[in-house]
């Protein structure tokens, strides 16, 4: 989540970083704009259910296992830049991932119950018994967890069915204290049902990303990239019609939702690939502003801002505009909120060197005294 040593301007990595940021706004937004029956119910107004099933169908975990697919990619540049610098890389790579748990434990609890960054973490450990394994193997390993994906998302639907949710008021309804109080009460549950609904396909993705790394997939006319160009109307055949059962299917917690669910467990990463083809072809045509590129490569300060803008909106302690605003309304507000989050980030980084939260997190990693400046960062 932070810069390579000569940065490159525009490259596919900064566009493809750029575009899971603002996809994955798109699909928290609502979570953090409405009370949760609207956030995960069908809306009355009918522009609000084409924007929640087009939400479904384009965005909802995508954008996800993109930005996943990229946090394995950087692992394997973390591992080149410890063996230039001669240094062992264990201690540093969990000292990172403790950094990231502890951003994640802060950011549910005083920004968004739906946090990605503790989860990230957790992969991260699971991830350390292949960091030296070939990209077939990376593969083969990644693959395997879409049928993990299928048994958690069955196991999920059962505990749903048993213990079914009930929608409680929203943290951001509050004011910062009571709201404070909600995302702890509402945190395990959620970061729960992430582990189900996302975990396999996004520890999947993490494994590809390394696997890409080690192979040269970014390298322009990489043998990697012409196979995924090849293969991509295939892809794309078969990832609209699995997101359109998953967008589709009724939420009624019978065996159509059911099975509409599962088929996201297939739907998701096809898409994801798809998209990747997409911005690599578009990579070397658009130019991205210096500072969205510095966004990019401070992702995590950009992330955790987006959600921070969203509490000053919504929020009882801000703007108090929570439950104002439908679905379809919150599609381009998501995309300034994470473009604002984007520039605001990009310019600290670009005048301080890194952004607040790469620079933490950067001391947990090395150290007070670890000048880490001739190292390529990821």
């Amino acid at each position: 989540m932070t810069t390579m040593n000569k940065p490159l301007r525009n490259t596919s990595v900064d566009l493809i970083r750029t575009a899971a940021l603002i996809g994955i706004c798109v699909v928290n937004l609502p979570f953090l704009a409405l009370p949760p029956a609207q956030a995960i119910g069908i809306p009355d107004a009918h522009g609000d259910r084409v924007a929640a099933f087009l939400i479904e169908f384009l965005f909802q975990g995508k954008f996800f296992l993109i930005f996943s697919f990229i946090f394995g990619w950087g692992v394997h540049i973390q591992i080149q830049s410890a063996a230039r610098a001669g240094v062992q890389f264990k201690g540093r790579y969990f000292r990172r991932l403790i950094g990231l748990a502890i951003f994640g434990c802060l950011h549910a609890v005083l920004v968004f119950p739906g946090d990605i960054l503790l989860l990230y973490a957790f992969l991260g450990c699971l991830l350390w018994p292949f960091r030296n394994c070939a990209p077939r193997t990376l593969i083969r390993t990644a693959m395997s967890m879409v049928g993990l994906e299928l048994i958690t998302l069955v196991v999920l639907a059962v505990l749903l069915s048993i213990y079914p949710t009930t929608p409680v008021n929203h943290a951001l309804d509050y004011n910062f204290v009571g709201s404070t109080l909600t995302r702890i009460s509402e945190w395990p549950g959620t970061f729960g049902f992430l582990i189900l609904f996302q975990g396999p396909l996004a520890f999947g993705a993490i494994l590809l990303g390394l696997a890409a790394a080690k192979a040269g997939f970014f390298e322009p006319g990489s043998r990697g990239q012409k196979q995924l160009t090849r293969i991509t109307p295939l892809l794309l055949l078969q990832a609209v019609l699995t997101n359109l059962a998953f967008a589709l299917a009724p939420k009624e917690g019978d065996l159509v939702e059911l099975m509409g669910l599962i088929s996201f467990a297939v739907g998701a990463p096809l898409m994801s690939a798809v998209y990747i083809n997409v911005l690599l072809r578009y990579s070397t045509w658009i130019n991205l502003p210096d500072v969205l590129i510095a966004a990019g490569r401070n992702s995590l300060t950009a992330y955790v801002l987006q959600g921070l803008i969203a509490g000053v909106v919504f929020g009882g302690y801000g703007l108090g505009f929570f439950g104002e605003l439908g679905n379809l309304a919150l599609i381009p507000l998501a995309v300034g909120i994470a473009l604002i989050s984007m520039t605001l980030t990009g310019l600290i980084a670009k005048y301080a060197g890194q952004a607040p939260l790469e620079k933490i997190l950067r001391l947990i990693t090395y150290g007070p005294q670890r000048n880490g400046g001739k190292e390529q960062r990821a």
